[in-house]
């Protein structure tokens, strides 16, 4: 009679199955766990929905830099916001008549984000042509010596 089992023996001992249980049960574990705390956090989330998502809303400042903000009480509140990107602005809620601020992209930041990508890109292009023109220089040696090695062995 032959086992299935690669080990012999060790496949049906009950310690193995008991010791895969547990660590799959561990997985499972983590993995429910953790969407059940996603989805405490989307309802504690939702509950403080700013006014921008569900209202039509007025900008009443243009986006600026977090560090722009000269008074307490405006970089208070702009604080969260500021977090994302680094650059914010003012909206005005139609409905609620509440003055909230909400993460906002700079042109110039985009701008200077696709230069900074540009020029990796443009290192990158040029460290891997030199590395391909080494590689086939050293394979082109290659070949040539075995040619040389076979015409000599004649």
């Amino acid at each position: 009679m032959e086992s299935d089992c690669r080990l012999p023996g060790s496949c049906c001992r009950p310690r193995v199955l008991v010791l895969h249980a547990l660590f799959w049960g561990l997985v499972s574990l983590r993995v429910f766990g953790a969407a059940l705390l996603s989805e405490e956090k989307m309802s504690v989330m939702s509950a403080v929905t700013p006014c921008w998502l569900t209202d039509d809303f007025v900008v009443t400042e243009e986006c600026a830099r977090c560090s722009d903000f000269n008074t307490v009480v405006s970089f208070q509140k702009s604080q969260m916001a500021c977090k994302q990107t680094g650059y914010v602005e003012r909206v005005n809620c139609s409905r609620t008549r509440r003055e909230e601020y909400r993460s906002c992209r700079s042109s110039l930041m985009e701008e200077h984000l696709f230069w900074k990508f540009e020029a990796a890109m443009l290192a990158l292009t040029a460290l891997f042509s030199v590395l391909v023109v080494v590689r086939q220089r050293s394979l082109d040696r290659l070949a040539s010596e075995k040619v040389r090695r076979q015409i000599e062995s004649i």
